[in-house]
């Protein structure tokens, strides 16, 4: 009996799999991890082909702890955005991928709005021109290594890379059509004379589809390397930002969700595109909606830094280091004693855009102890956050309350700081597989287990806690939160000057 839905997050840090029941319950999980590399100042890579191996083990882990192929019914996929991975005609990937991060295009944006203008870009897409998404990683290769993109087929997304290789079907879903600039967000296509303008060959233009259209089936080939059973269904999926803002229920207009993975930010649901030059537009995966989003680098990332580097000491960090965190935190007061912590460790995405910006630390005194450390670590991705919330009312999107995601939810001090830093209640979800379950949740849609993705958010999201701001830490951070913002608008031309020496050294 096919009764169980496999979910596929193509992560930053790693694979996550998990396969639910109709219900949304989580049957059985497992993760694998992969590396980023960083082989020089402003890139940020991954191998796509890490990303499938990853996904292997996983999926063989699952069957060695008695998961039955057959009883997956269907598969989503979402994947980390604004990924460029050049397939070549022998359906190969030709190099690795930049990610979310990778900031190497910046000289090429520059170039390339002076061309076409930086208001005509933003008109067609509803986003800023910025370094970090798919199409200047595009115009990076078609400047710097024209003959690899004189080779390459098509140009794929990270969930589409899965798709395909599970498949053999080259897709793109409307969710990542955002990571494009000549695609026009307010009508869902190609704008044909800006693709001209930019050289952009036919090929690369994929046509989009619903993330929950069924896009093809398993083939023989990725049976035999997956374990999974020939012909079952998969959907295209789409962007993990999406998914999650789906897996926690948010389908309406003004809820928002709240991403704390490896990277940070905010998703706003709304029912028409509302623009805004220093936030993110993209289509929900729930058909006839849109996502304003504030996406930071400094998320999970930041307190991941922490862990790795100064609390084990550059060293293997154990299972419960994030627990060991949380408790440290705990024992710090609200503010931690006036020391800030900047989240740019890779520069800055909203509201910034500054692939410049540097990480510091601001307020250290002798009586700064680790705990105070940590829960600086914690507030600062708390301000970023709290920096695009403020942003968007600008664009008329207000938030009246936020649904968390990803592994800080599962920190009750970091979850209830982000409360006190916003002023807005934080409610968490039963499930704190959100991401995974939001690409569940298309293949349920898209194979008919439930009509529409409001009627699946319905009968699979139940909240567990729900934090509501202290008024007094949140008077605490509102002065904090003004001093964190000159800290850039002082700083931001020293920091340029020491990414310029940085990339020297």
């Amino acid at each position: 009996m096919s009764d169980l839905f496999l979910g596929i997050d193509i992560g930053t840090s790693g694979c996550k799999l998990a396969l639910f029941d109709i219900a949304g319950k989580a049957a059985m999980q497992a993760a694998e991890p992969y590396p980023v590399y960083y082989p020089a100042p402003g890139r940020a890579e991954q191998d796509a082909n890490e990303w499938w191996a990853a996904v292997c083990r996983a999926l063989q882990r699952l069957w060695a702890r008695g998961a039955d192929p057959a009883r997956i019914a269907a598969i989503g996929i979402d994947g980390q955005s604004w990924s460029a991975i050049p397939m070549g005609f022998d359906g190969k990937a030709l190099a690795n991928t930049p990610i979310w991060m990778d900031t190497r295009a910046a000289d090429i944006c520059a170039v390339w709005e002076k061309r076409l203008g930086a208001e005509r870009l933003f008109a067609v897409s509803g986003n800023p021109f910025s370094p970090t998404y798919t199409l200047p990683k595009v115009l990076y290769w078609a400047e710097r290594d024209p003959e690899l993109l004189s080779n390459t087929a098509y140009i794929l997304q990270s969930n589409a890379y899965i798709v395909y290789l599970l498949t053999g079907a080259v897709t793109m879903d409307y969710s990542m059509s955002y990571g494009w600039h000549n695609f026009d967000q307010q009508k869902l296509r190609y704008d044909a004379s800006l693709s001209r303008e930019l050289g952009l060959p036919d090929r690369f233009l994929i046509e989009p589809v619903p993330s929950c259209t069924v896009v093809g089936q398993v083939t023989a080939a990725a049976a035999k390397a997956t374990g999974l059973l020939t012909g079952t269904p998969i959907v295209a999926g789409g962007l993990d930002a999406a998914c999650s803002t789906l897996g926690v229920g948010v389908t309406e207009p003004g809820q928002t969700q709240e991403q704390g993975g490896q990277a940070g930010g905010m998703s706003i649901c709304l029912d028409h595109p509302r623009m805004h030059p220093k936030l993110i537009l993209s289509p929900h995966v729930t058909p006839g909606r849109w996502l304003l989003q504030g996406g930071t680098v400094g998320g999970g990332a930041s307190l991941k830094w922490f862990a790795e580097q100064l609390a084990c000491k550059g060293g293997p960090a154990p299972e419960n280091i994030f627990e060991e965190l949380s408790a440290a935190a705990e024992t710090a007061p609200a503010g931690s004693g006036g020391l800030l912590f900047l989240p740019y460790l890779a520069g800055e995405r909203s509201p910034l855009w500054d692939a410049k910006a540097q990480g510091m630390y601001f307020g250290l005194k002798y009586a700064a102890s680790y705990a105070h450390l940590v829960r600086a670590t914690m507030e600062g991705v708390a301000y970023a956050l709290r920096h695009n919330i403020e942003t968007a009312a600008e664009a008329g999107a207000a938030v009246s309350e936020l649904y968390g995601t990803g592994g800080s939810a599962n920190s009750h001090i970091w979850t209830q700081i982000k409360a006190d830093v916003t002023g807005l209640p934080m409610r968490i979800p039963a499930s704190d597989t959100a991401t995974t379950c939001g690409a569940a949740m298309l293949a349920m849609v898209g194979t008919g287990a439930y009509p529409s993705c409001r009627a699946a958010a319905d009968g699979i999201v139940k909240i567990r806690r729900t934090h509501t701001p202290n008024p007094a830490n949140a008077a605490l951070y509102q002065h904090l939160f003004e001093i964190y913002g000159d800290l850039y608008r002082s700083t931001s031309e020293s920091m340029h000057r020491l990414y310029d020496l940085q990339s020297t050294l």
